[in-house]
C-alpha cells in the first residue's frame, strides 16, 4: 500500500493514499480507546439519531467507506459501533459494485470483500497489489517505483529459494519420505507456509528451522490419522512424553525413525539456542511436541471408539492438535530479540491467549468442508463442522455460518490480546500471521494437502517465479497500445 501512495499520484490514487490515512485514523482511534479505557470513542461518527453521518456515506466517498471496512476487523469485543460499521460499509460497498462492475475501484473493494486487509498475509498482498499496478500502467513516470517494488520482491524471492534448496537437502537426509511412504511431501509448502509467517530477509534461519517444524508435524499427523494403530499410537504418545531414547525399544520400525528424526532435530535447534542466547530450552519445546501427540492421541481414541465430541469439547483439544501452539513456541526462541525469563513461565504452563486464540482461528479455518470430507475419508476424527451439527441438529450450512462467527468472535479477541500482548512486536506478528495464513490456506479447500490450481500458482508465484521486470521503454511502448 506505501507503493500505492508513492507511485502515481493520480486522481484515483490520491483517494487511494486517503483510504489508507483514513484507516490510519480508525485504529489511532482504536489504540486511543485501550488507552483511555473509553467505549465512546466512536459515536462521533454517528448522528444525533443513531445513524451514520452523511459525511462519511456520500455516494462519492467510496474510498472513504471502504477504509471504514477495513477498519472495522480491527475492533475488539464489545465495539458493536464497528459491527454496525461493517454491517453498514459492507452494504453500501456491495451496491457499489452492483453499479460500477470491472472499474479498478470495483476490483479493490472485492477484493477487500473477499478477505479483509487485517486478514490477508502480508507477502500475498504485496504480489497482488504489483500485479495490480502493472496491470494498469497509467504513467510513465509510476515505472521507477514500480520497478523498484519488483526488484525488490524478487530479490527476496531470491532468498527463499536457497533456504528451499538447504531445507530440501535436510528433508532428503531424514529418509522419512522414503521410510514412511505414507506421510505427504509437502516441503514446498511447508516453505510457503513460513514465508507467510515472515518474509523479512534477516530472518532466513527461522524460517529453515519452522520449515523442518512443520514438516516433522506433518509426518507425525499422518502416523495418527493414517497408518498407526491404536495400540501404535498409545507406545508413541509415551516415548514422546519421556523423551528417552530408551522408550524407542518398544516401537515399530517406522515410529522409531520418526522418534530419533525428531529427538535429533529437537536436541540440534535447542543446541544452538543455548549457544547463541544462553537459555535451555529443551523443556519448552518436548513439552510443546508432548502436548500436540497427546491432542493426536485424543483425537485416535475418539475415532477408533466412533465417538463425535461435542463442540466444546473438540475445540479445547482441537486447538493443540492443530499445531499452531507448537509452531509458534518454536518460533519465540527463533526470532532474533533478547528473551524475556517472564515469558518462559507463561510458555511453559499455560500458552498465552494470543496463541491460543490463533490457534482456534486455525483450527476453525482447517475445517471447512472439504478439508473435513479428505481426513474423513482417511480415518480422521469428526471436525468442528460435524461435532456442531451432531449436537445441535444444525443443517451443513448453518454449521459453517456459525463457525464463520466464532472466528470472527476470536479474533476480536486475538485482536484485544496483540494490543495488550508484553511479547514483542515482530512475535505478536507471527502469531497473527498464523492465522492469517490458516484463513486463506484453507479460504476454498484443503489447499495444503490439495493443490489445486490457484494454490499452486500462488506457491509458484511467490516461491519459484520471479515477477517480470519491464525497461522504461517496454512500459511506455506497452502505454501507448
Amino acid at each position: 500500500m506505501g507503493l500505492r501512495r508513492l507511485v502515481n499520484m493520480e486522481e484515483q490514487d490520491m483517494a487511494m493514499f486517503e483510504r489508507d490515512m483514513k484507516e490510519h485514523i480508525f485504529n489511532a482511534l482504536g489504540r486511543a480507546r485501550k488507552r483511555t479505557g473509553r467505549s465512546d470513542v466512536f459515536v462521533s461518527l454517528k448522528d444525533e439519531m443513531g445513524n451514520f453521518k452523511k459525511c462519511i456515506s456520500r455516494s462519492d466517498d467510496v474510498e472513504g467507506m471502504l477504509s471504514l471496512y477495513e477498519a472495522s476487523f480491527r475492533s475488539v469485543e464489545d465495539e458493536f459501533i464497528l459491527d454496525e460499521a461493517r454491517d453498514f460499509t459492507s452494504k453500501f460497498l456491495k451496491e457499489f459494485v452492483d453499479k460500477n462492475r470491472g472499474n479498478d475501484t470495483s476490483i479493490l473493494i472485492n477484493h477487500a470483500l473477499e478477505l479483509p486487509l487485517h486478514w490477508r498475509v502480508p507477502r500475498w498482498e504485496a504480489l497482488w497489489f504489483i500485479n495490480f499496478l502493472t496491470e494498469r500502467r497509467q504513467n510513465a513516470s509510476s515505472h521507477a517505483l514500480l520497478q523498484f517494488a519488483t526488484l525488490d520482491f524478487n530479490m527476496v524471492q531470491s532468498i527463499h529459494q536457497e533456504e528451499l534448496k538447504y531445507t530440501s537437502r535436510w528433508w532428503k537426509r531424514t529418509g522419512l519420505v522414503e521410510e514412511l511412504s505414507f506421510i505427504r511431501d509437502r516441503l514446498v509448502v511447508n516453505l510457503f507456509w513460513t514465508v507467510g509467517l515472515n518474509f523479512l530477509p534477516d530472518l532466513g534461519n527461522f524460517r529453515k528451522v519452522i520449515t523442518k517444524v512443520i514438516s516433522l508435524i506433518t509426518t507425525i499427523d499422518d502416523i495418527y490419522d493414517v497408518y498407526g494403530t491404536l495400540d501404535e499410537l498409545e507406545l508413541f504418545t509415551e516415548a514422546i512424553k519421556r523423551w528417552d531414547l530408551n522408550a524407542m525399544d518398544g516401537l515399530p520400525h517406522y515410529m522409531k525413525i520418526c522418534f530419533l528424526a525428531l529427538y535429533n532435530f529437537v536436541n540440534e535447534t535447542a543446541y544452538v539456542i543455548l549457544k547463541e542466547n544462553g537459555y535451555n530450552v529443551i523443556p519448552y519445546l518436548k513439552k510443546a511436541w508432548a502436548d500436540l501427540c497427546k491432542a493426536q492421541l485424543v483425537e485416535a481414541r475418539w475415532y477408533y471408539s466412533g465417538y463425535t465430541p461435542r463442540l466444546q469439547e473438540y475445540m479445547e483439544n482441537a486447538w493443540i492438535s492443530i499445531s499452531a501452539p507448537l509452531v509458534l513456541i518454536h518460533a519465540y526462541f527463533l526470532i532474533p530479540k533478547p528473551l524475556q525469563e517472564e515469558d518462559f513461565v507463561c510458555l511453559l504452563e499455560e500458552y498465552p491467549n494470543i496463541i491460543r486464540f490463533s490457534a482456534i482461528i486455525s483450527r476453525l479455518a482447517n475445517d471447512n468442508i472439504a478439508s473435513c470430507q479428505r481426513e474423513m475419508e482417511t480415518g480422521d476424527v469428526s471436525k468442528s463442522v460435524q461435532c456442531y451439527m451432531n449436537e445441535t441438529g444444525a443443517s451443513e450450512a448453518d454449521s459453517c455460518e456459525y463457525l464463520q462467527s466464532m472466528i470472527c468472535t476470536t479474533w476480536k479477541k486475538m485482536n484485544e490480546e496483540a494490543l495488550n500482548s508484553s511479547f514483542s512486536r515482530s512475535f505478536i506478528d507471527i502469531v497473527v500471521n498464523v492465522a492469517r495464513m490458516a484463513v486463506c490456506m484453507y479460504q476454498y479447500g484443503d489447499g495444503y494437502t490439495v493443490h489445486d490450481h490457484d494454490t499452486k500458482t500462488r506457491i509458484q508465484s511467490l516461491i519459484m517465479q520471479p515477477i517480470p521486470v519491464t525497461s522504461k521503454e517496454e512500459y511506455a511502448a506497452e502505454m501507448n497500445n
